[in-house]
């Protein structure tokens, strides 16, 4: 019953390394999600703007375009600044204060995660996102 209420809600996940990429599409996929990947910042916004994702889940440090790029870039577009966007990090303390509000980010998990406690997080906000609709 879990996965159907999650079938047609498209996830972005953008992260450099291809482990941590494949970890949540496998965990958001067997939850049902319909999921696209990217490697950087660059890429996934131009796979947003293509098919824009209920939700991103993003990196911090990427090369090419960082997530905190890639958030400014999404709220500065009116077709994507009302996608949630949860960032992965294993440096937050490299965010100055209030740089994540400024971006528009809606949540921030620390490396390592547990995948399961991310697929919860993300459900969570896709159901706020549903709520506010």
């Amino acid at each position: 019953m879990e996965k159907l209420k999650n079938i047609a809600q498209r996830i972005l996940v953008v992260d450099d390394e291809a482990h941590i990429v494949q970890v949540v599409a496998l965990k958001l996929r067997n939850a049902g999600f319909e999921v696209e990947t990217a490697a950087d910042g660059d890429e996934a916004l131009a796979c947003a703007r293509a098919m824009p994702p209920q939700l991103v889940v993003t990196d911090l440090q990427m090369p090419m375009m960082s997530g905190i790029e890639l958030a400014r870039a999404m709220h500065a577009d009116t077709a994507l600044q009302h996608i949630p966007i949860l960032m992965l990090t294993a440096r937050g303390h490299l965010l100055r204060d209030g740089e994540a509000d400024e971006a528009n980010i809606a949540l921030i998990v620390h490396k390592p995660f547990s995948p399961r406690a991310l697929l919860a997080e993300v459900e969570t906000l896709l159901a706020r996102k549903r709520d506010a609709a």
